[in-house]
């Protein structure tokens, strides 16, 4: 109840109201930029572009209930915007995973490779789902999709990440 009053607050203006929201949703943002980003820092950078985004159009939200959807949807835009970046900016994800100087293990980069190759509808409802334990009426909710259309994309995303396993990943050459 109190997340709904400082939400209503916050659309009229009132600082401290958005402050406290987003306070409380701090963990739930991180989270979910860093499972796009793979980088604490690039992470913090979206949530702040998010929340500075949502702080200038707040007044314009219309129902101050979806308040939290809308800023987790403005902060998955911050991150695709960011990966859009680093497509034009950087080397093959492929090429810059392997560049890390952590171990990762085989399988957890050929979930990555099929992750990053799935279409951003597909990868957005499985982020969410899996990383962020969301329900599909959250996803829905977030995404401004009906829930049929969320569950079709998590089966179609689920089945691609699968074909992709299961080929190894055209990334690199495994060792067997």
């Amino acid at each position: 109840m109190q997340e709904k009053e400082w939400a209503a607050a916050a659309c009229l203006g009132d600082e401290d109201a958005f402050y406290k929201l987003v306070s409380s949703q701090k963990r739930k943002l991180f989270g979910i930029a860093h499972s796009y980003l793979k980088n604490e820092a690039d992470a913090l950078d979206a949530v702040q572009e998010a929340v500075c985004r949502a702080w200038i159009k707040c007044r314009k939200l219309r129902d101050p209930d979806a308040f939290v959807p809308w800023l987790i949807r403005i902060l998955i835009n911050c991150c695709h915007d960011e990966l859009k970046y680093r497509k034009r900016t950087w080397p093959h994800p492929a090429e810059a995973a392997q560049e890390k100087t952590e171990m990762i293990s085989v399988y957890k980069l050929d979930l990555e490779l099929a992750l990053e190759r799935l279409k951003p509808k597909y990868r957005d409802v499985l982020m969410l789902k899996y990383y962020q334990d969301m329900t599909l009426t959250e996803i829905s909710r977030v995404l401004q999709r009906p829930e049929g259309t969320v569950k079709t994309w998590l089966h179609q995303g689920l089945k691609q990440v699968r074909e992709h396993i299961r080929k190894g990943g055209d990334g690199y050459a495994r060792e067997v």
